[in-house]
């Protein structure tokens, strides 16, 4: 007889993504797991597969939290460039614990890069709706006159999510608040009608 899961798995899971979040997956070992899990190897295996199968599960988690958060963030705003502006400061913690972790979807890029086809094929899932949406934003932008109508739109949103991960590298390298508002004040510069 199959005995009933003991443990939150929605929880357990949250508790994985904090951990691959701060250390990346390679510096993760299964034992950092199991004890910010608060469960046991068989547990660990029964309910998510193994290391890599959980890795994979807590990113996507990870990637749709927060991309749902980032559009949003970019469509709450009245003005274009406001939601593209509350975009960008919304990436850069005030606490500078949780700024300092950057992001986990940057972090995964950084670690793999383009060798690992799986993690391409996840980012593949929320960048192309976020690029997508900037564009239309820049292109709202243009028509009320808010945004320089001279600038590609295309071009100007891969500007912008190179921006957003510059951003969250900065703050994974230790970057203070001020000086990434900074970045987001010179990047919605770039864009504005002169």
């Amino acid at each position: 007889m199959v005995r009933p899961r003991e443990f939150d798995r929605d929880d357990a899971l949250e508790r994985a993504t904090r951990v691959f979040w701060a250390k990346g997956y390679a510096s993760t070992s299964t034992e950092d797991l199991l004890a910010a899990m608060k469960i046991g190897r068989q547990s660990l295996y029964n309910a998510f597969g193994d290391k890599r199968k959980l890795y994979l599960e807590a990113l996507e988690r990870y990637q749709r939290e927060s991309t749902a958060g980032h559009l949003e963030r970019l469509n709450s705003a009245a003005t274009p460039l406001g939601g593209i502006e509350a975009l960008l400061l919304g990436l850069i913690a005030e606490d500078e614990n949780v700024r300092a972790l950057g992001c986990m979807g940057v972090g995964a890029v950084s670690e793999f890069g383009a060798a690992d086809a799986e993690l391409v094929t996840l980012r593949s899932k929320v960048g192309p709706r976020i690029f997508r949406r900037l564009a239309e934003r820049i292109r709202e932008g243009q028509a009320c006159g808010e945004v320089d109508p001279t600038i590609d739109a295309r071009e100007a949103a891969a500007f912008l999510q190179m921006t957003m991960q510059g951003i969250q590298l900065g703050a994974r390298a230790g970057g203070d608040a001020k000086s990434l508002r900074v970045l987001v004040r010179f990047a919605i510069n770039r864009l504005r009608s002169r």
